[in-house]
């Protein structure tokens, strides 16, 4: 094919269609304005008029990711040029993907306009390729040496004696505790490890490399950081030489309880007998030929046999081994008979005399073998773990108790959430159903219906309490006071709503234990449980139990109980002697809507309205339960030291504001980021006579008041939880537009840090969402009135 003829204006040479990668000009919209042969080539093309005429998108048509066009445009922007950008295309013709490298840089005008992108491609397919070849082999090597006993390396040597590992498996952690890339870093370091006195093997190897020996082995002792001596196998191989050193593969193996073996063995019978006498743990010798076996005293101790016990202890112990543990001991035996591990290391349990099971621990090595490689003779120890394995399920029981607790904190945050929607749908509910029924008039027959969906509505309002209570998100009344009477009087309560067959039994102490709570949700606490107790008796009759009492908890109790301190706390038990439940079902009791009623018989939030409140008086509750044993509930409150003190309210002597009607003419703006309720706010308030502008963000509340500085504004209402900015900075806004306007904020979940946040932001006063529109209208007549009281 004749190449074009180079542009007598000079922007492409002949040079251009005859460099061997591709060369191109493109428009900064991602159109081809010019291609070389190369590139003609590579995306299947003939010539260069049909390439420019059947690319239109080069981000789209090209790029098999699309996004890398953006990613190459924002360095050209940001650097003028970019090098080696790697990227998968489609050759455009067959769509065939290929990998490329682009070199380019952006052409400017005198005026530093941006004309053309001009820029280089290279197919490099094969390198990329090869690349994913080499990785692929390098896991692979990664995964089959991770199945190798001790560590596998290929190590070059140089004729200097210095070491480069190219390779180096996972199990050199194993042996000197330090991974793998540590020795790649630095090779030198383990020779820091060698025992002094085989320092001289160190330097023999070095050696006998250098003189190009094949084959090497060592046996050698490290000693780690900590003191602990190991021995240590050494076999490699020379793989090839040049004229810089020497590249050798072999394996390091951990031999130290081969080495102890040998030792033990190199020693007479009558020190053997004295070494088993004496040992802290069993010690055992086991003639694997004659199946005869020797015994310490201590292993016969450990099983509750004294010598005056005629019997087999080899065979008992096997015998008496749990069902469970048989195959795993045989097959741990067989793998060291077989070569296949450096010693027999087994964990099960054995039946004592006595019937109780005991977890041992059983350590051995082969001192001997046949011709035929078969073992002969075999000592080790058995080491009582009872102690070690309870500790360990202990462990497993507390981490289940943290992330059952964890679960529980992220519901709470999820309820609190949805809660605070609910409070604006059910707000708009109530506001409209009272302006309805006012519209339609008294006698209107829709009055039945609309105080059917009224009594609805408020229902609702107060399952949303409980959520909100569930998730800790009520502010509360923390007053230090006596237990005692607050459980009398829930009792006294209850008793009354008690079915006839249902028996209350109290066990109350005569002294005082206080603590620091909300009387009402304590009090709900203990409604719930008892309430949850009768509901639970299948045929209508039974006992339940409440009682209280001072308990001391230490730390490991604490722990257990969800990481309470340790300390003393009051306990106050629900139980009954209902039909109890299952373990499963105890692993979720608290979680909300979960419930074992029928359809309809409850919401599944009583119990979780429990937890939340406990957990919000800093304690901790726990459930007892069996299948057909009844179920006990305990919950831990902190007992609560000093004098006592008296609750008093915030506003505690604060003159009571007289009724009279709405100030005609105030004007008040109302946001709110729900258009239902700020629709029905400003009807209501227009009808009370209040000049009202209502805004759906803070931020365009906040635009109309600094573009209407003259105009008269006597109060800001607003919803804190809003996307963009909160009330609370909304107030502090407020505050520097117009020092002195006063601002009130309205919320789902009033808390301490809300009033805390609104206080310093200078906020007038804070507002719990209302049941009714009447009740905010009548919050906002007081707010008002208070501001123009003397």
């Amino acid at each position: 094919m004749t190449p074009p003829p180079s542009r007598p204006d000079g922007d492409f040479s002949s040079l251009f269609n005859f460099l061997p990668i591709g060369a191109y000009r493109s428009s900064p919209e991602g159109r081809m304005v010019r291609a070389n042969q190369a590139l003609v080539a590579l995306n299947g093309y003939d010539t260069e008029a049909t390439l420019l005429s059947s690319v239109n998108d080069i981000a789209r048509e090209w790029y098999v990711d699309p996004g890398r066009r953006s990613v190459f445009r924002a360095l050209l922007e940001r650097d003028g040029f970019v090098r080696g950008f790697v990227s998968e295309i489609h050759r455009h013709k067959t769509r065939e993907r290929v990998w490329i490298s682009e070199n380019a840089h952006t052409v400017r005008d005198h005026d530093g306009t941006l004309l053309y992108y001009e820029g280089t491609v290279e197919d490099i397919t094969e390198r990329m390729r090869n690349q994913k070849a080499l990785h692929d082999s390098e896991e692979q090597l990664r995964l089959i040496t991770s199945q190798v006993p001790g560590a596998v390396f290929s190590v070059y040597v140089g004729r200097d004696g210095s070491r480069e590992y190219r390779f180096l498996s996972a199990g050199i952690r194993d042996i000197y505790g330090f991974e793998a890339e540590e020795l790649m870093r630095n090779p030198s370091m383990i020779a820091r490890y060698f025992h002094p006195e085989d320092q001289a093997l160190l330097e023999r190897d070095r050696r006998a490399i250098l003189a190009g020996q094949a084959q090497l082995e060592t046996e050698f002792r490290v000693v780690l950081p900590d003191g602990t001596i190991k021995w240590v196998s050494n076999r490699s191989s020379a793989v090839s030489s040049d004229e810089r050193g020497f590249l050798r593969v072999g394996m390091l193996l951990d031999i130290t309880d081969r080495k102890n073996a040998e030792a033990a063995l190199h020693a007479s019978e009558a020190l053997w007998k004295l070494a088993l006498e004496s040992a802290g743990d069993g010690v055992w010798d086991w003639d694997l030929v004659t199946d005869e076996e020797f015994f310490s005293d201590s292993v016969r101790a450990m099983f509750g046999y004294d010598e005056a016990d005629e019997i087999n202890l080899s065979v008992a112990l096997d015998a008496r081994t749990h069902p469970e543990d048989v195959a795993q001991m045989r097959a741990d035996r067989l793998v060291h008979f077989e070569g296949r591990a450096p010693a027999y290391r087994n964990e099960r349990r054995i039946q004592c005399k006595d019937g109780n099971w005991k977890w041992v621990l059983s350590r051995g090595v082969v001192l001997a073998r046949d011709e035929a490689g078969k073992p002969t003779r075999m000592v080790g120890t058995h080491t009582d773990i009872t102690e070690h394995k309870h500790a360990e399920a202990q462990h497993r029981a507390l981490e289940g108790q943290l992330r059952e607790s964890q679960k529980m904190e992220a519901i709470g945050t999820l309820a609190g959430g949805v809660a605070h929607d609910f409070n604006n749908l059910l707000a708009a509910i109530l506001g409209n159903l009272v302006l309805a029924r006012e519209d339609v008039g008294e006698n209107h027959p829709a009055q039945e219906s609309l105080a059917e969906i009224n009594r609805a509505a408020i229902r609702a309002r107060q399952l949303v309490q409980q959520i909100l209570t569930f998730s800790r998100r009520q502010t509360q009344e923390m007053v230090r006071q006596p237990l005692t009477p607050l459980v009398e009087d829930a009792l006294g309560l209850m008793r009354s709503l008690l079915p006839a067959g249902i028996r209350l039994v109290t066990r109350l102490p005569s002294g005082c234990l206080y603590v620091l709570a909300d009387a009402t949700q304590m009090q709900q606490v203990l409604m719930n449980l008892c309430t949850n107790a009768w509901q639970a008796m299948e045929d209508g009759s039974g006992d339940i139990t409440v009682a209280l009492r001072e308990q001391v908890l230490d730390a490991s109790q604490g722990l257990q109980l969800g990481g309470l301190a340790g300390g003393t706390y009051a306990c106050l038990s629900v139980a009954d002697n209902g039909p109890g439940m299952g373990e499963a079902t105890q692993q979720r009791i608290f979680e909300p809507f979960f419930t074992t009623k029928a359809p309809g018989a409850g919401t599944g939030l009583g119990l979780a309205v429990v937890h939340g409140i406990v957990k919000a008086h800093r304690g901790a509750i726990a459930v007892h339960s069996r299948p057909g044993e009844g179920a006990r509930f305990d919950v831990y409150l902190p007992l609560a030291a000093g004098a006592d003190e008296a609750a008093v309210p915030a506003d505690a002597g604060a003159a009571q504001a007289v009724a009279v009607a709405a100030p005609v003419g105030k004007h008040v703006i109302y946001i709110d980021d729900y258009e239902a309720l700020i629709f029905l706010v400003g009807r209501l308030l227009r009808k009370q006579g209040y000049r009202v502008s209502t805004f759906e963000s803070g931020e365009s509340a906040l635009e109309w008041l600094g573009a209407h500085p003259d105009e008269p504004v006597d109060l800001v209402v607003s919803d804190q939880n809003m996307p963009g900015i909160s009330g609370v900075e909304v107030a502090q806004a407020v505050r520097t537009l117009r020092p002195g306007l006063p601002v009130a904020i309205v919320s789902g979940h009033v808390n301490d840090q809300l009033i805390a946040d609104a206080t310093e932001a200078g906020v007038c006063d804070v507002m719990g969402k209302q049941d009714s529109m009447d009740a905010l209208g009548e919050a906002i007549r007081e707010l008002l009135e208070r501001r123009t009281t003397p």
